[in-house]
């Protein structure tokens, strides 16, 4: 094992030897980091083995958690990080004439998600290696070949190009075919009698193979702590077929075969404009679905040698409605290939599934028309429509002529599978992301459910992972905190309250501030060498980077800086500020791509009149990803979170923020409340409606967002700006613009733009007042504890992965 820089050096120079066909003298950047991260792998590789007994030993339950995205980062310094061997191997590469930095950048980061919902997978699959006394949590997902995309600007615009991320392979997944599981589409499904009992045969299906790669995670300083991501490659089943096709001269029939398995784990998120592309996302959510419980099935058999205990030994988790069918693909196996009756198959599914769910928008709460997923999983829809049938049967029986209830929670109505009703009746827990998100799922969406069953339903707010987002990403902090409370708070993020000890201490705030400052030079520093515009470390950095969607309000912001822009070409004093975005839009959202245009629109504005841009510049972020947003959030001063209230579930950027010091300027909406709750009103900037006032409003149908364009001059101007020239640009906002008047304003960014403009002059005043700024920087950090992915899995683990006692 590597203990000091010497082993380390032997270790490096027998690996490169083994993995790479050059000598080292003769090697590029590439091939040694390729040698580095083999290393490391192996290191891992001997923990994991170790690891897999103890594990079998100890009968703990083990978590499967589904979801269709996962945002891990890249992971050779962190993984250095977590072994503890970061400044081992930078001295000893640096022995060898290696730059350590230079193989950093070698690393391409996997794009397997498109915003939040995968960084938080990751930051839980980070916990449940730190938590593995609580059991053994493993990440399921697939191997998308392209990603999402990379986001290019333009002229001002989002243009997207395929990520080809696994050009050069990636190193740190280790496929395991031994491991593959068949995944059948279409077919047809014929009944039989074997004995007393009728058996269903799945016939003329395609089948794909579904070959799992997986990526080692570690827990902080412990090699016990230890789990794996599995990722599922799609691949065709008769290697021959292709080439009897070929040698035949069905050249298109060869490449067609293979091309649309492939397609399957080709890209996240295909376009379902069409049916073709609704159909492949579809089979994208089977593929994840059956290879996931089928593998877990399998391994389990080769321990246990039966499925005897398998509910109390399993826990499968679904992030969202994507990974759903599992549910009814558990009881396909339960029932077709193990031989058990519908009600001994119920009983273990209701009990090893449990749902978190993510959103209230109507669009992202998936129904699938009945005529494609019948075509498509002719046997899962059947049991769809049994569980449905059971279901409705049995709330019948127990609420007598109650229609209406009946009409809430079924499953199939008008044509449609609504996977939401699926995954909370298949599922022994039901769970929002934060406080408000969770009453809003009992009182509004899953209201009829939480009637019947309200002890399914919980709350547990979600959390990031402290280690990466501070401790890694923010060394400068990091060191700072540990010299002033020690390193205990790395491993517990609750130790940070200690920093309260500290607030009138003014050596240590004086080092708090030039923690801040080096992080706010070090993103100065990356804009202006990727996008030629210097900004000043010293003025405000107010940043608001997400995933462009319109509840997330990006608008609102932009129409603030307008604001901003016209009164200080009117005179108007500000402290200096730099307003900073980033993030993707969804290739087929051309509203929020409309949005991107405005923010950079405003930026060449801004960015080039000397009457303002000594107060306030303006840059959009191209391709913001993990690896980006470390740079961003140490930098930030004020962290921007203004959702829509009631439509933002929690949201995570916030906590990120948070635990950098940043101050929140947010909107009474998802977690934004618990961390005002937890810092007060001196520390936070809160504005706008209530989540209670949004739904009273949209109900009611009382608001006019007419009234407050044409009450509120300021605001008349700016919407107005969007289509008299101002922009001075060819580019045609009228979209946005009849989005606020004629289609009414949906998400209430005219309602809000008065109280937010005010909260945002509240910070920038205080602003000017560092040592005030500061015991607010400071105060968000020390409270930020409770928002650890830690806590987050702990609580799982409490109220729902290891809860005593079945719920049917």
């Amino acid at each position: 094992m590597i203990q000091d820089k010497e082993s380390f050096k032997k270790a490096y120079l027998d690996t490169f030897s083994r993995v790479e066909s050059n000598p080292l003298e003769l090697s590029n950047n590439w091939e040694k980091y390729h040698a580095l991260v083999s290393l490391v792998k192996e290191m891992m590789n001997s923990y994991w083995v170790n690891a897999v007994k103890t594990n079998i030993e100890k009968d703990q339950r083990r978590i499967y958690y589904l979801s269709m995205e996962f945002l891990i980062g890249k992971m050779l310094a962190y993984n250095l990080m977590n072994l503890g061997l970061e400044n081992i191997v930078r001295e000893g590469l640096a022995d060898l004439n290696i730059n350590y930095d230079e193989l950093l950048l070698q690393e391409e980061e996997a794009p397997l998600g498109n915003g939040g919902l995968g960084r938080l997978a990751a930051c839980y699959l980070d916990s449940m290696a730190q938590e593995k006394d609580a059991g053994y949590g493993f990440g399921f997902g697939i191997r998308y070949k392209y990603g999402l995309f990379t986001q290019k600007i333009v002229d001002g615009c989002q243009v997207e190009v395929p990520d080809p991320w696994l050009k050069d392979g990636y190193v740190w997944a280790t496929p395991k075919p031994d491991r593959m599981i068949t995944v059948k589409f279409k077919g047809n499904v014929r009944t039989a009698m074997d004995g007393n009992r009728i058996i269903f045969i799945h016939e003329n299906y395609e089948p794909v193979l579904a070959v799992p790669h997986d990526i080692l995670f570690l827990g902080y300083m412990d090699t016990s702590k230890i789990n794996y991501l599995r990722l599922y490659s799609a691949e065709p089943v008769m290697q021959d077929f292709d080439l009897l096709s070929f040698n035949q001269g069905e050249f298109a029939k060869a490449a067609a075969y293979r091309a649309e398995v492939e397609a399957i784990s080709n890209i996240l998120y295909p376009e379902d404009q069409n049916q073709a592309g609704r159909e492949l996302r579809l089979k994208q959510e089977y593929f994840l679905s059956a290879a996931s419980v089928g593998d877990s099935i399998a391994y389990y058999k080769m321990i246990y040698g039966s499925l005897d205990k398998f509910a109390k030994r399993v826990a499968f988790h679904i992030n969202d409605t994507h990974p759903a069918v599992s549910i009814p693909e558990l009881m396909r196996i339960l029932i077709d290939e193990e031989g058990m009756s519908w009600e001994e198959a119920w009983e273990i599914t209701v009990n090893v599934f449990s749902y978190t769910n993510h959103t209230i928008l109507p669009e992202a709460l998936e129904c699938w028309p009945v005529d494609l997923f019948r075509a498509l999983l002719p046997r899962i829809y059947m049991i769809i429509e049994e569980i449905d049938r059971r279901y409705l049967q049995d709330i019948g029986s127990r609420y007598p002529g109650d229609e209406e209830l009946l009409r809430k929670t079924a499953i199939i109505a008008d044509g449609r599978i609504n996977m939401a009703h699926l995954s909370v009746i298949g599922s022994r827990s039901v769970n929002g992301v934060s406080r408000i998100h969770s009453q809003i799922l009992k009182e509004n969406i899953f209201g009829a459910f939480y009637k019947i069953t309200p002890e399914k339903f919980h709350n547990i707010t979600n959390g990031v992972s402290h280690r990466r987002f501070l401790h890694y990403a923010n060394q400068p902090l990091s060191d700072l905190i540990s010299q002033a409370i020690g390193v205990e708070w790395i491993n517990q993020a609750t130790e940070l309250d200690k920093l309260l000890a500290f607030s009138n201490d003014r050596g240590f705030m004086e080092q708090l501030a030039k923690a801040k400052y080096k992080n706010k030079e070090r993103l100065a520093k990356y804009i202006f060498e990727r996008q030629g515009v210097a900004i000043d470390p010293s003025s405000m950095f107010d940043i608001h980077v997400k995933r462009l969607h319109g509840y997330k309000r990006q608008l609102l912001n932009a129409l603030k800086i307008m604001d901003l822009y016209n009164a200080i070409k009117e005179g108007k004093t500000i402290q200096p500020t730099t307003f900073i975005f980033g993030g993707k839009a969804a290739s087929s959202y051309q509203r929020a791509k409309d949005v991107i245009k405005l923010i950079n629109s405003v930026a060449q504005i801004v960015n080039n009149d000397k009457q303002v841009n000594d107060y306030i510049r303006v840059v959009f972020l191209e391709n913001f990803n993990v690896s980006l947003g470390e740079i961003v959030y140490p930098a930030a001063d004020v962290s921007e979170q203004i959702s829509t209230a009631s439509k933002e579930a929690s949201g995570t950027g916030c906590m990120k923020f948070m635990f950098n010091g940043a101050i929140t300027l947010g909107s009474r909406d998802g977690a934004n409340l618990e961390i005002h709750e937890a810092v007060g009103d001196e520390h936070f900037a809160l504005f706008g409606l209530t989540a209670a006032q949004v739904m009273e409003l949209s109900v009611a149908g009382r608001y006019n967002s007419w009234d407050e364009y044409s009450s509120t001059p300021r605001l008349k101007r700016v919407i107005d700006q969007l289509v008299d020239g101002f922009l001075q640009t060819t580019y045609d906002f009228h979209s946005i613009r009849n989005g606020l008047l004629w289609e009414n304003d949906c998400f209430f960014v005219l309602k809000d733009f008065m109280p937010y403009t005010v909260a945002w002059e509240g910070l920038n005043q205080k602003y000017a007042d560092q040592d005030q700024w500061l015991q607010s920087s400071l105060y968000n950090i020390a409270k930020a504890g409770i928002f650890s992915s830690d806590r987050a899995i702990k609580e799982y683990h409490q109220l729902i992965w290891n809860r005593k006692g079945p719920v049917v």
